[in-house]
């Protein structure tokens, strides 16, 4: 079994932001896999079932960013599972915005969210899913931006990059992370969307 946690800030009014993608992709992958989200437990809303024949948890943290890893080091206990046995989806300023990368462990990369995750499980040999989200325009704070929605134009590439990261994650349950990364880390096609 593995659990995929997407990582964003609970509230309405961060519905929508650059720091809420994590979200954004595990609703997604919920939504082609026929899984629903809705049960509230361990600090977080998450939903179980089966992706062709592969067991997950797909998971959304209810505490805000910083605090993501107390929702998993609970979801993990609860479980009975490893820390290799996570994926985190996440945000990512330092890759274009589109851009799919898979990295497992290593540092947090200044993300909070991760940060709290290896504080609390006491891991990082977990797999992550980062989204570029790209970087802020000159001379505004990072942490204003990650908050903002996303603008018209990134907007109107956002459903094929959800689409893409959903699959990407499928791809990797069931027919492994590398065969994921040759597939899905190339340089998004970010040409006009499909009407």
């Amino acid at each position: 079994m593995k659990i995929i946690v997407g990582l964003g800030n609970p509230g309405i009014q961060y519905r929508g932001s650059r720091h809420n993608i994590g979200f954004q992709v595990v609703d997604r992958l919920a939504l082609i896999s026929h899984l629903s989200i809705r049960t509230k437990r361990f600090r977080s809303l998450y939903g179980t079932g089966l992706i062709d024949s592969q067991q997950v948890v797909l998971a959304k943290p209810t505490t805000f960013m910083n605090r993501s890893g107390e929702a998993v080091q609970k979801a993990i206990g609860f479980f009975h599972l490893r820390v290799e046995d996570l994926v985190v989806v996440h945000d990512d300023l330092d890759l274009p915005f589109g851009r799919l990368r898979f990295k497992r462990r290593g540092s947090d990369g200044g993300h909070q969210g991760v940060r709290s995750i290896i504080e609390l499980t006491g891991g990082n040999n977990f797999l992550r899913l980062k989204v570029g989200i790209g970087r802020p325009p000159r001379g505004m704070d990072p942490a204003k931006y990650v908050l903002e929605v996303f603008d018209e134009v990134d907007q109107s590439q956002l459903d094929h990059i959800l689409s893409q990261a959903a699959e990407s994650l499928r791809v990797m349950l069931l027919e492994g992370l590398e065969k994921a990364m040759n597939q899905f880390q190339k340089k998004p096609s970010l040409s006009s969307p499909k009407l």
